[in-house]
């Protein structure tokens, strides 16, 4: 297996074989990694909410937002899009001064307007999975370093969500996106949880 290589040495050999990221010693990237990542999502607010916790990651590691989830579920009420769509003001200076998420203006701001777009939208189950006619797009990649960041296809379904109404889904976000709800599958080929 040419990804073992990629393992970090005295890693225990009982334990299955993870993508590097997966296999860090923090417990929730590890169970994140297991358990969610890669694995189809049809769900409709749990697919709301990667795609809000996608967008809030830009410019930060996922392992921070995954410690913040519950916080962030607790503030943005369950992430249903239908109470999300009517905050108003008020609610969201209150999300800018809790300490649980990442308080920046246009993220938030980004979360309200796209529980509006969601709601318009109907389904993002349905939106999403029409892409890949309602089956993952299986990779092999053997190293990290061989995943992309984008694609055509990322750049394709943010174009359209932008037009659409939604914010802070460019291409690199929609690529995460994509393979944290499992739209693609990017365990390397040799990761047990593939």
């Amino acid at each position: 297996m040419t990804g073992m290589t990629t393992l970090g040495a005295g890693r225990d050999a009982a334990e299955p074989l993870r993508c590097p990221w997966g296999d860090t010693g923090d417990a929730l990237m590890r169970a994140y990694h297991d358990v969610q990542w890669g694995k189809p999502c049809h769900d409709e607010r749990e697919l709301f909410e990667m795609l809000i916790l996608e967008g809030a990651q830009a410019g930060l590691s996922w392992a921070t937002l995954l410690h913040k989830r519950e916080n962030y579920r607790a503030a943005f009420d369950g992430f249903d899009p239908a109470i999300i769509a009517a905050y108003g003001e008020d609610k969201a200076q209150a999300l800018l001064q809790n300490p649980g998420i990442i308080r920046n203006r246009l993220k938030v701001s980004a979360a309200i307007t796209n529980a509006r777009a969601a709601l318009k939208l109907g389904s993002l189950n349905d939106f999403l999975w029409s892409y890949v006619h309602g089956a993952p797009i299986v990779n092999h990649w053997e190293h990290t370093r061989d995943v992309p960041v984008t694609t055509p296809l990322s750049d394709r379904i943010s174009r359209d969500l932008k037009k659409l109404g939604f914010k802070f889904v460019g291409s690199t976000i929609v690529y995460s996106y994509m393979q944290a709800v499992g739209l693609v599958n990017d365990h390397l080929a040799w990761c047990a949880f593939r």
